[in-house]
């Protein structure tokens, strides 16, 4: 507090987090663009800019690949936006879901080949692209890969694999997301091209923000700084495509972007092409200049996305039945599969299961050529990437990170797979590590909230993975008054206290039900300025309670 000279609430909330000192603390709360480092630290990065510059002398095209979903086709913009405005020549491809799948298909390597292409450039995939990078070579193409995900014991055949998650890196901040990583390496290029540092990241923090938030890499370190700047320079783009995708996607506009409006907003809609058609939709939303073709490509990411919504739930509501007919949520895993669910959206529905049940979830959907192909999300403690990796004879394929994977196996081996992963979570996972648990910040009482502390506490954004929302516990807190909104499910509240502070309670309808003007309870609420008529006063919204009627720990 004296140091930095910020309210009570957030020093303690800062110093709850694991910051220990006022000079840690002061470079949090003021994230620079001076704080990223030396792109040239990245593993491989100096070969890969030689190996780029070398295409730009020799004339050679470069064929970009990116990936389906926002991360992969951010990198690819990133990409191909600043090496054609550098005088390269460039080709740009993002892979079909349905045709190709995750990663990279011979297809476009033959593709690559038969443009003429030289340099094989990936971004956000190819760090365990063995055959096909071999299969790139073999047409006479170099190979650099820029990537962020796990690598396993051998690196792929290519001139240059920058990842900062290779057993040798050195570089200080292994969780760039690979849009962070291409907007790195394309920096060193455009640099070494003689483009100024400055000009390179007005051009690029907004679409290197897009891939770091949608991409749910924890929003600490360079990717706190490349957030914070992103969403300023997102809300300021001139590029066509994300001027009309935020007009389409947002309410308001005109007011400041947050994480959450990437998040729930943009992201989706960009990730729904991929999902429900081709994610080269999005790729040309991101690369055109053209006013017509931005606002033509905006509404039909906005279309996919309500189709999208409308298949998840279907696809969710068969997927409950079918865990319950067999019971399938009293296991330590869930692994259930169907035919004619979309691939697309099985991924989404994944992380709702996981979410629900609290447990590992593997959903996939079963082809025609008897193969079951699907995604799988984790909950904290369980790594999906090691599952797979010690289960490599189980499966066709599989990779991913820790909380989120791809995989594919033989339909007809789907009971084993779910015997054998469920076996291994019964070795790896607690019965407590299945109980979602609900933690806050720090303990205070109603007084310590005000105006002051609550608004400071703006200085922690953008919140995200590894940088959560903050959360406060109140103990024994007396309520003031419990009343339904116009939605029965959703319920406003007051507590006690110097002040009067008000919030609101979602879905906790019957929950609050129980409670009347008087009556106590420990909660936990996120606290934050609502903004009406011009007026902005402290709302709590409820995330969690508990009284002496309640049998669950907080």
């Amino acid at each position: 507090m004296q140091e930095l000279g910020i309210p009570g609430l957030l020093a303690a909330i800062l110093t709850a987090r694991g910051f220990q000192t006022a000079a840690e603390a002061h470079e949090f709360l003021n994230p620079d663009l001076s704080q990223l480092h030396d792109p040239l630290l990245l593993p491989d990065a100096q070969e890969a800019v030689r190996q780029i510059m070398l295409a730009k002398e020799q004339g050679e095209r470069i064929y970009v690949h990116g990936d389906y979903d926002v991360d992969g086709v951010s990198s690819a913009a990133i990409w191909a936006r600043s090496l054609s405005r550098l005088g390269f020549d460039v080709v740009t491809h993002v892979p079909h879901r349905m045709k190709e799948g995750y990663g990279i298909h011979s297809m476009a390597v033959q593709e690559a080949h038969d443009l003429g292409c030289k340099l094989f450039l990936t971004c956000d995939c190819g760090s365990s692209a063995h055959l096909t990078v071999d299969e790139a070579k073999s047409h006479g193409m170099r190979v650099v890969v820029t990537d962020h995900h796990e690598v396993g014991e051998t690196l792929p055949s290519a001139e240059a694999v920058v990842n900062p998650h290779r057993k040798d890196s050195t570089y200080p901040f292994k969780f760039l997301a690979g849009a962070g990583v291409a907007f790195k390496m394309a920096q060193a290029v455009a640099e070494e091209c003689g483009a100024k540092r400055e000009q390179f990241q007005r051009a690029f923090l907004d679409l290197v923000a897009l891939g770091t938030i949608a991409d749910v890499v924890p929003l600490t370190g360079e990717n706190r700084v490349l957030a914070a700047f992103g969403l300023r320079h997102l809300a300021e783009t001139k590029k066509p495509g994300i001027r009309a995708l935020i007009s389409k996607a947002l309410k308001d506009p005109a007011r400041p972007l947050t994480a959450r409006d990437v998040g729930w907003g943009l992201g989706p809609r960009l990730n729904a092409a991929g999902r429900i058609d081709d994610a080269e939709h999005s790729l040309r939303l991101l690369l055109t200049d053209d006013p017509y073709e931005a606002e033509e490509k905006a509404t039909l990411l906005d279309e996919h996305n309500r189709a999208r919504r409308a298949e998840q739930e279907r696809i969710l509501e068969h997927a409950e039945e079918l865990i319950f007919q067999d019971n399938l949520h009293t296991a330590p895993l869930i692994l259930v599969a169907a035919e004619g669910w979309h691939a697309g959206v099985i991924g989404i529905v994944a992380g709702k299961i996981a979410e629900r049940f609290y447990r590992p979830a593997f959903v996939a959907t079963i082809g025609d050529d008897g193969i079951a192909k699907g995604s799988a999300r984790s909950i904290p403690g369980f790594s999906l990437y090691e599952v797979i990796t010690a289960h490599g004879e189980l499966f066709l394929s599989g990779g991913g990170h820790e909380r989120a994977a791809g995989f594919s196996l033989d339909a007809a081996r789907l009971e084993e797979a779910r015997e054998r992963l469920i076996e291994y979570a019964n070795r790896t996972l607690k019965p407590s590590d299945l109980i979602p648990k609900v933690e806050a910040d720090i303990s205070v009482h109603p007084d310590e909230i005000d105006f002051l502390g609550v608004d400071s506490l703006s200085k922690m954004e953008p919140f995200g993975e590894a940088n959560p929302n903050v959360r406060l516990e109140l103990r024994e807190t007396t309520f003031t008054f419990v009343a339904p909104t116009s939605k029965p499910e959703h319920v406003r509240f007051g507590i006690g206290g110097k002040s009067s502070l008000t919030g609101i309670g979602f879905s906790f309808g019957e929950k609050l039900s129980q409670f009347g003007s008087g009556d106590r309870a420990d909660l936990i609420v996120e606290p934050r300025i609502d903004e009406f008529n011009g007026n902005r006063n402290v709302s709590l919204r409820l995330i969690e309670l508990k009284s002496d009627r309640d049998s669950f720990d907080v």
